[in-house]
């Protein structure tokens, strides 16, 4: 039996500098959307800072986990997930206000099987508008091959239908993402449903990949970018996500 109508899941790995941030935007977005309806779950992944009391004290319900895979990490997530619609966002992340409401909409239209949103990063230079355009490069074949454009950043869809897929592949240690939109709209292609993109709402996400790296370094490391893109190379992934703090 489900007993809210969202569950909003985070994972998050020593994100105090931004916890508070992604979990007020959540609040504020759940005030339009009746907040008796939404769960907020934080996946606090090998924390060794203040992210887990951070989200105690906002009174999110908090799942310990150690897996160095984004993928299980968000499985985790939406496994403990009782709402029937969930939505996935980064720690690092902030949903706008009406984003819940337009997520309700769409798929209670019953034209979407789920989706993503469009990020916006919360600085922009040259080498992070350059370094955006070469990742949309190379997921370019993918949206192609599926005839869609798979946004991501924060997704949204029924539980149960995250379930007829098999949630997030845990093969992936990156591009997890790209591979569960590919899933998610030939779900919906079955039933003569789309992929969506919120078009009122959006998330802020924060620069801070490239505030550690340099706003250059994907285009001037391309042997590693490509590296990363396979989805299955682990060292990479440990040196850009998982071991980098």
């Amino acid at each position: 039996m489900s007993y809210h109508t969202f569950s909003v899941v985070i994972p998050a790995h020593n994100e105090e500098k931004y916890i508070g941030k992604c979990l007020e935007a959540v609040r504020t977005a759940a005030e339009t959307a009746a907040p008796e309806r939404v769960q907020v779950i934080v996946v606090a992944n090998r924390c060794t800072d203040r992210t887990e009391a951070i989200a105690r004290e906002y009174g999110a319900e908090v799942i310990i986990n150690n897996d160095k895979c984004i993928s299980s990490i968000r499985n985790a997530g939406v496994k403990a997930a009782d709402g029937n619609i969930v939505v996935t966002i980064d720690a690092d992340s902030m949903m706008t206000k009406g984003s819940l409401t337009e997520i309700k909409e769409m798929l209670e239209s019953r034209k979407f099987i789920g989706g993503g949103t469009r990020a916006k990063f919360d600085r922009m230079s040259i080498g992070i508008f350059f370094s955006a355009m070469y990742v949309a490069a190379n997921i370019m074949p993918a949206m192609i091959k599926n005839k869609a454009a798979l946004t991501g950043g924060m997704f949204w869809f029924y539980k149960k239908d995250f379930e007829t897929i098999g949630g997030f592949d845990e093969s992936f240690v990156s591009l997890e993402d790209l591979d569960f939109a590919a899933r998610l709209n030939k779900l919906g292609i079955s039933r003569g449903q789309k992929y969506g993109t919120l078009r009122r709402s959006f998330i802020v996400t924060s620069s801070r990949k490239f505030d550690e790296f340099g706003d250059w370094y994907l285009i001037k490391n391309r042997k590693l970018t490509k590296r990363i893109f396979t989805g299955k190379d682990r060292k990479a992934a440990d040196d850009f996500y998982y071991d980098v703090r």
